[in-house]
């Protein structure tokens, strides 16, 4: 097991491990005075979804800036992967669906299920669900207060349908935050810059220099 405190390097292994035989690693993170024990499955046709991203733990830092508040807020999370921003705002107090798409789900139930609080959720347990952009949102209420999505823009053919369902999860007014590597490979600041800015008010909060990562707020605009 690899205890990591929040600053610290959240990859244990390389990018080559995604192709090798399958294991699993728990991570030990202590964020906002929360511990939270994250298993991590390589190998296992997950990809992206298998490691806990530095983004991930950028934005858990972010959520002790207090003009975010999640105790009694009904939040959602998209491309949760395992589950560590959502898991965290539950910890904190939020009512929270976390979402992927189904290859992912088992290490996501399995990472909500092995941080269940000593006194238990103080809200309720995170819901677990499939979520594939651009096609089955609908199938999701607009009711929400926060939307999270950490370092899951990194496919520009996927920009247009990310930006479609957020605008169905944010038609009753949700905040969206969301805390990005920039890549200029992958196009990401043309992201924030052409697709979200096209049905959302997009406001930096955050810049981190080092690990070249930005956090943004962003409100769907009413629609004309």
């Amino acid at each position: 097991m690899i205890c990591a405190e929040d600053e610290d390097d959240p990859f244990p292994v390389d990018d080559d491990c995604l192709s090798t035989e399958t294991f699993s690693q728990e991570t030990v993170y202590r964020l906002m005075g929360e511990e939270l024990r994250i298993k991590q499955l390589f190998g296992a046709n997950l990809g992206v979804a298998a490691p806990v991203w530095e983004a991930a733990l950028h934005l858990c830092r972010y959520f002790e800036d207090p003009s975010v508040e999640l105790r009694g807020r009904r939040v959602i999370e998209l491309g949760a992967g395992t589950g560590v921003v959502g898991i965290l705002a539950a910890r904190l107090g939020a009512e929270v669906t976390v979402t992927d798409l189904p290859l992912a789900l088992p290490q996501l139930q399995a990472n909500v299920s092995a941080n269940v609080p000593p006194a238990g959720w103080p809200s309720a347990p995170p819901v677990v669900l499939p979520l594939c952009w651009g096609e089955d949102h609908l199938t999701f209420p607009s009711d929400w207060d926060l939307v999270l999505c950490a370092d899951i823009v990194y496919l520009p053919e996927t920009y247009p349908l990310l930006v479609e369902t957020l605008a169905h999860l944010c038609k009753n007014g949700a905040v969206v935050y969301l805390s990005s590597k920039m890549r200029t490979e992958h196009r990401t600041q043309s992201f924030y810059e052409e697709h979200l800015q096209s049905r959302f008010d997009v406001e930096l909060v955050l810049r981190d220099d080092k690990q070249n990562n930005n956090i943004y707020r962003a409100s769907k605009r009413a629609e004309e």
